[in-house]
């Protein structure tokens, strides 16, 4: 194991799952972004939000890969939507989704991260109906 697939493990470990939010602070650069700034705090802010309305959401690695000073991390979470999620009130459901970060580490420490996951499918398992826009068809359309 290198060292920053290392590091991506102990991110997820102690800042996602175990709330060690001390380790943003060794793990994640200054010049990182984060929710509305950059920095271990921003990186924080972003957790915080989704804590708020997944409290016992949990991270599982389903894989990584690790090449130079970037790394790839495939994960599973689950977790009870018992606080306000964007405009979707609490509704008790246990919810399940994947997804995929990517880091880039400079001098050890995390400089970027980028996330994509299946949103789509959280809030569907939330009871959010999403219609496709409108169609507008004929003249001055």
């Amino acid at each position: 194991m290198t060292d920053v697939e290392a590091a991506a493990r102990r991110f997820i470990a102690d800042v996602w799952n175990a709330r060690q939010e001390e380790s943003a602070y060794e793990l994640v650069a200054e010049e990182c972004p984060g929710l509305g700034g950059t920095g271990p705090e921003a990186t924080l802010a972003w957790h915080r939000e989704r804590r708020a309305a997944f409290p016992d959401l949990r991270y599982k690695i389903v894989d990584v890969v690790a090449a130079g000073e970037r790394v790839a991390v495939h994960w599973r979470a689950a977790g009870t939507h018992a606080g306000q999620f964007g405009p979707v009130p609490p509704t008790g459901q246990v919810v399940s989704y994947s997804g995929a970060t990517f880091l880039r580490f400079a001098a050890g420490r995390i400089v970027e991260v980028w996330s994509c996951n299946e949103l789509f499918q959280l809030l569907q398992q939330l009871g959010v109906e999403m219609l496709p826009p409108a169609v507008v068809s004929g003249p001055g359309a």
